[in-house]
């Protein structure tokens, strides 16, 4: 190859890097901009998004727990770092080798085991977890970048600068501020910028160290796993501009000062002190910054009921509405902290641990299974009788909680079979049921939902047996049917991928929460929803109070709040499960989801259960489903 050839070859790669790099963030700048919640599919211009960034409370303050943790973790982190790398150079040589090794093992350890190993001790010294925690750990974990680098521009000074600067009368401490650290800055600067950089992007660490609702920036992504809310797009849109803004600065004014001190030569053959205006700017920036995140903050109003209080609740991910919690706080003047479970059993591990929340959202069995074990307060009937009234009859009163003592219905639904129209058969759906995931003509072209209650229910309905069943046999036989299904069919074993996955029709169906099917099938025409009558599992989920819960009658306002047409509408509307408040359902099934018929659970069908809790078949069924992922892992290979 020419030399020519070879420069126009490496500026066609390096254009290709470029475009690999950025055009993700190109991307999500413009659908930052997007009129509808679609990902995929530009509607129109809005700023709706960046309205709904600037109400979500819950957002907002990630973003400022972000930046402030960040801040102070960097600041810490570099002085505590560079002073004990400047103390290193003048050690002995044991004692170096020493705090080498001991700095480089955090940097060497896979992150999760650092995250563990700061939880585990915070837990034995009973220290409660939230923003002090988060700060005591970035700082512990940013520290070893900084000494990183610092070491190797103090390796290249002359190891007798320091004397010879108190030689010359100069004091211990002006040695070190006037002599030692000029020279070593470069490396200062750049180990600010990577332990600002590590902190600002790390969620391992943080997610197993903090609590009380404390959460940043990459916890808040994270708890939006199972649909991306497009916010996030404006606020990191926010973020990009704002560093943008802040390299532009420290590459241009750098260049102004350049030409200034040419001019000043020329005029006078000498130039001034350059003045401190960079800094100013830079300054000025971070305070605009500042306010900004501070302006979306209200006064307190002590006229509303509730003024100046918290509400903890423990909920699931992304199962709220756009302006479902902004509009409560304005209600109320008080101040919701929501935190995010992944599932029932994550969420039960803190509430037994006496970890302490207002309003819990679990599942029926769940909610079962805090009764049984006395974690819950009966609820005053008196204060939630008007709100039960407005919700479907078909969610009450169910046999986990009868007479709803305990419990107020949030969202229901079904599981089912959600499946690409141009490649399923109907005929194969009805004759087949939940045995369409042993056809070989869906062969490698479906997905198997992890999770070992509605996998087992599928196998179980399958067979004709009830869900509920604690006959060993029936559960073999169950286990049975997941081993020749993984073994035979080549199934995708997934959680809520199969939402985005389904939505661009990658398979030809799967196992599916009804409301993720009503987001599908709003997304893609061509996707359709089928309850086999065989029968499956009606969940919902409910509002309770713990026994430890702090303010009771603020957790009363919240669950009467959600059963209120205008709040029940926004949650379901946004999210896609089906309302328990029979105005917004109706509203809804007849208005934005009409066609689509899995947003309202069918009824009649004697087949259909609720799923009760049981110790003994649980504990079976979760190791009989690790069995058949194993098996589906060496099918695989």
């Amino acid at each position: 190859m020419h030399t020519k050839d070879k420069k126009v070859f490496g500026k066609a790669l390096m254009a290709l890097t470029i475009v690999f790099f950025y055009l993700p963030i190109v991307f999500m700048v413009i659908f930052s901009f997007n009129d509808s919640k679609s990902l995929t599919a530009f509607t129109g211009f809005s700023m709706r998004w960046y309205e709904a960034m600037f109400k979500n409370h819950s957002m907002m303050e990630s973003l400022y727990v972000t930046l402030i943790i960040a801040v102070i973790a960097t600041i810490v982190s570099t002085i505590v770092g560079t002073i004990t790398a400047i103390g290193l150079v003048y050690s002995k040589k044991w004692v170096k080798r020493f705090i080498q090794q001991v700095n480089d093992l955090p940097m060497m350890n896979p992150e999760i085991v650092t995250a563990i190993g700061l939880m585990l001790l915070f837990i034995t010294f009973q220290i409660e977890r939230g923003f002090t925690t988060l700060l005591m750990a970035h700082i512990a974990f940013c520290i070893p970048y900084v000494m990183l680098s610092v070491m190797p521009k103090l390796r290249s000074l002359d190891p007798n600068l320091a004397d010879a600067a108190m030689d010359l009368g100069a004091t211990p401490w002006q040695a070190l501020t006037k002599v030692i650290v000029p020279q070593i800055m470069p490396g200062i600067v750049s180990g600010a910028l990577i332990a600002f950089t590590m902190s600002f992007d790390d969620f391992i660490i943080s997610y197993f160290t903090t609590g009380q609702g404390v959460k940043n920036l990459s916890i808040m992504v994270y708890t939006m796993s199972k649909r991306v809310n497009p916010s996030i797009n404006a606020i990191s849109t926010l973020v990009v501009v704002f560093i943008t803004i802040s390299l532009l600065i420290a590459n241009i004014i750098p260049v102004m000062r350049q030409k200034i001190r040419k001019k000043e030569v020329a005029e006078s053959g000498a130039f001034k002190q350059p003045k401190k205006g960079p800094k100013i700017v830079i300054g000025l920036l971070i305070a605009a910054l500042a306010i900004g995140l501070f302006s979306y903050k209200k006064a307190a109003d002590d006229n509303k009921p509730f003024a100046g209080q918290t509400l903890h609740v423990y909920n699931w991910g992304e199962y709220v509405g756009e302006n479902f919690l902004s509009n409560f706080e304005e209600q109320t003047g008080a101040k919701v902290v929501m935190d995010n479970f992944d599932s029932n059993e994550q969420m039960y591990i803190k509430v037994a641990n006496n970890e302490s929340y207002d309003v819990l959202v679990p599942s029926d069995y769940m909610i079962q299974r805090l009764i049984l074990e006395d974690l819950l307060q009966p609820l005053d009937r008196e204060k939630i009788q008007p709100s039960l009234d407005l919700l479907d009859p078909n969610v009450l009163d169910q046999p986990f909680d009868p007479g709803n003592q305990y419990s107020v219905p949030y969202f229901w639904g079904s599981v089912g079979i959600v499946y690409d129209k141009r490649k399923v058969d109907v005929k194969d759906l009805e004759e087949e049921g939940f045995n369409i995931f042993l056809d070989p003509k869906y062969k490698g072209d479906l997905y198997l939902y992890d999770s070992e209650r509605d996998s087992f229910m599928m196998a179980l309905k399958a067979l004709g047996y009830s869900m509920n069943t604690e006959n060993p046999d029936e559960i073999q036989a169950a286990y049975n049917w997941l081993l020749q299904c993984v073994q035979t069919m080549n199934p995708e074993i997934v959680t809520d991928e199969i939402i985005d996955n389904m939505a661009q029709g990658r398979k030809a169906l799967g196992l599916i929460y009804s409301g993720d099917a009503t987001y599908v099938m709003s997304e893609n025409e061509n996707m359709g929803y089928f309850m086999p009558t065989q029968g499956s599992n009606l969940w919902s989920d409910g509002m309770v109070i713990p026994k430890n819960a702090k303010n009771v009658d603020l957790a009363y306002a919240f669950i009467n709040y959600t059963c209120q047409y205008e709040a029940a509408y926004d949650n379901s509307s946004y999210v896609g499960y089906t309302a328990s408040n029979m105005e917004a359902q109706d509203e809804l099934a007849e208005g934005e989801y009409a066609g689509i018929d899995s947003y309202v659970p069918r009824s009649g069908n004697p087949k259909d259960e609720v799923f009760t809790y049981n110790e003994n078949t649980r504990k079976t069924i979760a190791d009989l489903w690790s069995r058949v992922k194993i098996a589906a892992s060496n099918a695989t290979e």
